[in-house]
């Protein structure tokens, strides 16, 4: 083989060089799309459809105190939609956390591929302590300045007795590091919740705390783990969703 038919060299960050002896210091950089790195594990996060609404005068149940409405009719049709778009992925498992909705909502994309979803506990919600429930939307609604306060020093443990931040980031990432050992070099799709994107989010990049905390009910999150690093792909992809103009809009924390 000549010099100038030698094959292009990988990069790091995807780029190529192409480099001829024929032509000294000449070099051709072309980008190439994403692929992830032998070992990697796909993440497919999704957060459940969208709940039943919360009543003070009939409030949902709780597992290990924590609220644990199912799904709102609307929630159910995210759901199918969910399947409609990802049933045809190499899915390689599904999980879902101890909390109905997420079950729920994993429900159709499971019948469809014929995986039976396993269960991630520390994928649950933030715990939100006394404030548990529809305690916690009526002091949004009612615009509580403890919620203010929580919203400027973007830590949920802000409210009485909620979850620790340093307790909720380690099992977090406790529970992806364990998803990711599991299933090297595969796809998996995980129904959690939307405190718990934003926590992953801002584990994978450093950012606020809350900064993507409000991903919509039924939207995608794309999240690739290697044994260095977290790479986040998509936030809130919401192209497999109807449009959502008559649901009511929740102000920011």
């Amino acid at each position: 083989m000549s010099t100038d038919e030698r094959p292009t060299k990988s990069l790091p960050g995807g780029s190529r060089s192409s480099k001829s002896s024929a032509e000294p210091g000449s070099a051709e950089f072309r980008q190439y799309r994403f692929r992830p790195p032998a070992g990697a594990t796909d993440m497919l996060l999704f957060r459940h459809g969208e709940s039943a609404p919360a009543r003070l005068d009939a409030p949902a149940p709780t597992v290990d105190g924590q609220a644990d409405p199912a799904l709102d009719p609307r929630g159910r049709q995210e759901a199918e939609l969910v399947a409609d778009r990802f049933a045809d992925e190499e899915i390689s498992a599904i999980y879902v956390t101890p909390l109905r909705r997420t079950a729920q909502t994993a429900a159709p994309l499971a019948q469809r591929t014929g995986l039976a979803p396993r269960v991630e506990p520390d994928l649950r919600e933030v715990h939100l302590g006394d404030w548990e429930g529809a305690e916690f939307h009526q002091r949004i609604a009612q615009r509580d300045p403890l919620i203010s306060e929580m919203g400027r020093e973007q830590r949920w443990d802000m409210l009485p007795g909620a979850e620790p931040v340093e307790a909720l980031h380690k099992r977090v990432r406790v529970a992806i590091e364990r998803l990711a050992a599991a299933h090297p070099d595969e796809r998996i799709a995980v129904f959690t919740h939307g405190g718990i994107l934003a926590t992953i989010v801002h584990l994978a990049t450093g950012c606020a705390p809350f900064a993507f905390l409000g991903a919509d009910n039924g939207s995608l999150t794309h999240l690739v783990v290697t044994d260095e690093r977290w790479v986040v792909r998509r936030f809130n992809d919401t192209g497999h969703l109807q449009s959502d103009l008559d649901r009511p809009v929740q102000p920011l924390i």
